[in-house]
């Protein structure tokens, strides 16, 4: 199985982990706060290691379940460290002193703009379409949870597909990197919805065919 890295310990860090766990990955949980790391490998339970960032990079994919900015950040921090590496971005670079928004160039997106500073990594966009509490369950009513990727390197882009799918859900391959545009405006959208869906965040986008 796949080794996976996830850089954090917040919300999307535990459903992320949950379902790897659930697939039988290997996981490795980093964090500045490296108590919080260890609490939520004791929730996890399976293979989890945990560290600080700045620790050897264990995982085949490393994950940056981090906001866009601390994401972008670390990505810079890290990028000898993530050299070789299939690095995820799952962020919606939202504005959220305006919840308005996005705060990348217009014609870029998070993904992209991480990718420019981790030139010797091979950047994925995906899970920034799906909520964190859908992720520990990997379904929605019963449905697995839709993820839809996008990235240039065909070989990382299966790599997570591989990921995805042997940890419950089905992967939809949006196409190269700079659909990470438009799969941020879905992200976003699917945010801006919540108020009017009784704010749970127990939402899903869903793919559905006849």
């Amino acid at each position: 199985m796949t080794s996976i890295t996830i850089i954090g310990s917040g919300n999307m860090a535990r459903g992320i982990a949950a379902r790897a766990v659930a697939g039988g990955h290997g996981v490795q949980i980093l964090a500045r706060d490296t108590e919080a790391a260890a609490k939520l490998a004791g929730e996890l339970g399976g293979d989890v290691a945990t560290g600080g960032i700045g620790d050897a990079l264990t995982g085949e994919i490393v994950v940056l379940a981090l906001p866009y900015d601390a994401a972008l950040a670390v990505a810079e921090e890290l990028r000898d460290a993530l050299a070789g590496k299939v690095v995820v971005d799952i962020t919606n670079p939202v504005d959220f002193a305006t919840f308005d928004r996005l705060v990348t160039p217009a014609d870029s997106s998070a993904a992209e703009e991480i990718a420019k500073v981790v030139p010797a990594s091979n950047v994925v966009k995906a899970f920034n379409t799906t909520f964190a509490g859908t992720l520990v369950g990997g379904e929605v009513a019963g449905e697995k949870l839709d993820v839809l990727i996008a990235a240039d390197d065909a070989d990382a882009k299966a790599a997570v597909v591989a990921l995805i799918e042997s940890s419950g859900m089905r992967a939809l391959d949006a196409g190269p990197l700079k659909r990470a545009h438009q799969l941020e405006g879905i992200g976003f959208v699917h945010m801006t919805l919540q108020g009017q869906l009784g704010n749970t965040w127990s939402t899903g986008v869903k793919v559905i065919g006849a």
